[in-house]
């Protein structure tokens, strides 16, 4: 597969879990990937395991200053940039009658403040034929008990799209969102344990949790020209849990 031949993409969040599984599916696809996380660790090992045509960078899509830095380095090594997966999100319960202000701000500056400066940031490196992508959630459409501030923020996500879709008028850059249910990520299946996957799993009419890989395989269609007339879209890639 060479669909993204070429192809220079960012992915934040993309040292694990759904973005580190993007990340392997554009390289194989062809793609020059630059990784952005907060954890050194690992985003050493998803370099090495993504190979040469990888590299890594630091920080955290809460600060401009860190955002900065990656698209310096895009500009530095690439020149331009044709792909920005704007995956980096977070997201605890909290109940109704419990919420606080340090919890709203610490979700929404992720989830949103991110996702806005992470695409804004890229933009003067992007040109006609790029993709933007950003993560939603089965969460955004359906409401999840206890995830006020996560479900609003990805809500609020899905909406980002249909905005910037109107604002990139004329551009050639496209906008879609890529929305999963309950996915086994690592961190999912160390939170969950065997039987809450099960329990999620069970949820969806196929009766089960997504693969990680299932999830990339999406954001690397969304990503490459076979989407070239998809813009301002919502791909839910939940295994119908938000479409009954």
């Amino acid at each position: 597969m060479t669909r993204l031949n070429e192809k220079t993409a960012v992915i934040t969040g993309g040292a694990t879990g759904i973005g580190r599984a993007a990340a392997q599916r554009f390289v194989e696809e062809g793609a020059f990937v630059f990784i952005f996380g907060r954890r050194q660790e690992a985003l050493d090992a998803a370099v090495a395991e993504l190979g040469p045509s990888a590299r890594a960078v630091k920080g955290s899509v809460s600060s401009e200053t860190d955002l900065d830095r990656l698209y310096a380095a895009v500009k530095a090594e690439r020149g331009s940039l044709d792909i920005v997966f704007a995956n980096a999100g977070a997201g605890s319960p909290l109940p109704l009658g419990q919420i606080t202000a340090e919890h709203i701000d610490e979700t929404f500056d992720t989830n949103v403040k991110g996702s806005i400066f992470t695409v804004q940031k890229a933009l003067p490196l992007m040109g006609p034929g790029g993709s933007i992508i950003l993560t939603g959630s089965s969460a955004g459409t359906t409401g999840a008990p206890g995830f006020t501030a996560y479900s609003a923020s990805k809500a609020a996500v899905r909406n980002l799209a249909r905005t910037w879709a109107e604002d990139l008028k004329g551009t050639g850059i496209r906008v879609n969102v890529l929305s999963p249910g309950a996915t086994a990520t690592e961190l999912a299946k160390e939170a969950l344990g065997e039987e809450g996957q099960k329990a999620y799993g069970a949820m969806t009419p196929l009766q089960r949790m997504a693969d990680p890989a299932e999830i990339g395989a999406v954001a690397a269609f969304l990503a490459s020209p076979d989407s070239s007339f998809m813009t301002a879209s919502e791909v839910a890639v939940d295994g119908g849990l938000a479409q009954l």
